[in-house]
């Protein structure tokens, strides 16, 4: 991100447009929504530069830019469409403490304007950086189309509101009123009755929030999915978007975490295998904690929260403290690595079922039914088996497994540096040995682009 998004105060500031031309009109046509004090400089400005400032609705002086007209001057428009003009002007404002939009020429500009949809007070501001200013005209449009005109009415009245709505226990209880009022009490009102039905409605609304019972606590168990924002459910996006409390592990994107609200309390409690984590037992307490005190707490894991992810031991926890709780599921790191290498888990006519296995557990290096996954056609998918790998390649060939059984690797399944790595089981140690992000192993599974290349991938690793 180069440019930082802002929104900056210019109740009567000064702003000064440079040029006389159809280019200075575009700007000053949005600039005449603020309430900004406008100054036009422009020795043959167009007709409508004219009208206006004989309505007084800006002031205009019929010379070129100079340095004494930077005095009090938030932001200077350049826009004669004259490059060595635009950047005399642009050294004059820089001097005077101005910020400064060359029009046309970003990368000469302090500042750039993004497109804007206009729900005064409500703005959504658009900006592509220069890259695809017609990307965010169809943005412009879109929200144009969903943000209904009445939403700005709706967040005036609200504004004007806000004081007596205090009266409500800053947080969950405070958003969860503002929510109803303009997802739904806001809108019903002014549709039946126009302005003074919403703020009859607002009285009542904040009545019925401020005699309820205190929202009890509770806690959804989210699975983040492998990576991808994309593949994370609707369902979980939403638990996201409302959670006061975020407890992550490890293993959950930056990406992801991003979708949580800004003001939500984000923890790390991250497990590694034979490597640093936190106690199980202090995670459950960390989560019982936060929702006692009336927090909706969104445990976030990983893939899916039933595979691997220690998810019974804190729902005892929660019916122990006797807290509400769901399960969000998620998309499971097997699932993505299947689908990045084009290849079925099950197949009609090669296996009928479908194993997960970890490589390790809390005993370490985990056992399993060796002699039925050495058997022709087993697929499984495997957790937690990088450091594991020469252990469940002996324990495979041991029990009968053919050496040249493919196995695919994948490594940060679904996300921007996913690697994938084909080989046969008696290469598998030597495919790993040098991976550091998360790894599924798909056993039995070839990637189907390079199937016909495994014997020859298979002599490189030896």
């Amino acid at each position: 991100m180069d440019h930082f998004p802002i929104f900056l105060n210019v109740t009567g500031r000064r702003i000064a447009i440079v040029g006389g031309a159809e280019v200075a009109l575009a700007k000053l046509r949005l600039l005449l929504k603020t309430t900004a004090t406008l100054t036009v400089f422009a020795d043959q400005p167009v007709a409508e530069i004219v009208a206006l400032a004989d309505a007084g609705k800006l002031r205009l002086i019929r010379r070129a830019f100079a340095a004494g007209d930077t005095a009090g001057v938030a932001l200077v428009y350049a826009a004669t469409e004259d490059a060595a003009e635009d950047a005399r002007i642009a050294t004059l404002a820089r001097a005077g403490g101005a910020l400064v939009n060359i029009v046309d020429n970003l990368r000469d500009s302090d500042f750039i304007t993004p497109a804007i949809v206009d729900r005064d007070p409500v703005v959504v501001a658009i900006g592509t950086e220069g890259a695809a200013p017609v990307l965010a005209r169809a943005l412009k449009a879109d929200l144009e189309e969903r943000l209904p005109p009445v939403l700005g009415l709706l967040a005036r009245i609200g504004k004007s509101f806000r004081a007596v709505a205090e009266a409500l226990p800053q947080g969950r209880a405070r958003r969860a009123f503002w929510a109803e009022f303009y997802d739904t009490t806001g809108p019903r009102a002014h549709a039946a009755g126009g302005d003074d039905a919403v703020e009859a409605a607002l009285d009542a609304l904040l009545n019925s929030h401020l005699t309820a019972e205190p929202t009890a606590g509770r806690v959804d168990l989210v699975g983040a999915g492998p990576g991808d924002p994309e593949l994370l459910t609707l369902k979980a996006r939403h638990a996201l978007d409302r959670a006061d409390v975020v407890i992550h592990d490890r293993l959950v994107s930056p990406a992801i975490l991003e979708l949580a609200r800004r003001e939500a309390l984000i923890i790390d409690a991250g497990k590694e295998g034979f490597g640093p984590s936190t106690p199980q037992a202090e995670i459950n307490a960390l989560i019982v904690a936060h929702a006692a005190r009336g927090a909706h707490v969104v445990r976030l894991k990983a893939g899916d929260p039933g595979i691997y992810g220690r998810l019974d031991e804190e729902i005892d926890a929660l019916q122990a403290a006797g807290i509400d709780w769901a399960i969000v599921p998620g998309i499971t790191a097997a699932s993505a690595a299947a689908a990045s290498v084009g290849q079925s888990l099950t197949k009609r006519g090669r296996n009928g079922s479908l194993r997960f296995l970890t490589g390790h557990d809390v005993q370490g290096f985990a056992e399993q039914d060796w002699r039925g996954l050495a058997r022709d056609g087993s697929v499984a998918a495997i957790y937690m088996g990088k450091r594991a790998a020469r252990f469940l390649q002996g324990r495979l060939l041991m029990h009968g497994a053919d050496a040249e059984t493919p196995v695919t690797v994948v490594e940060n399944a679904s996300r921007p540096d996913q690697r994938v790595i084909g080989c046969r089981l008696t290469g598998l140690p030597e495919a790993v040995a040098d991976l550091a992000g998360p790894a599924v192993l798909l056993y039995g599974l070839a990637p189907r682009a390079a199937e016909v290349a495994l014997p020859d991938l298979q002599e490189a690793l030896s």
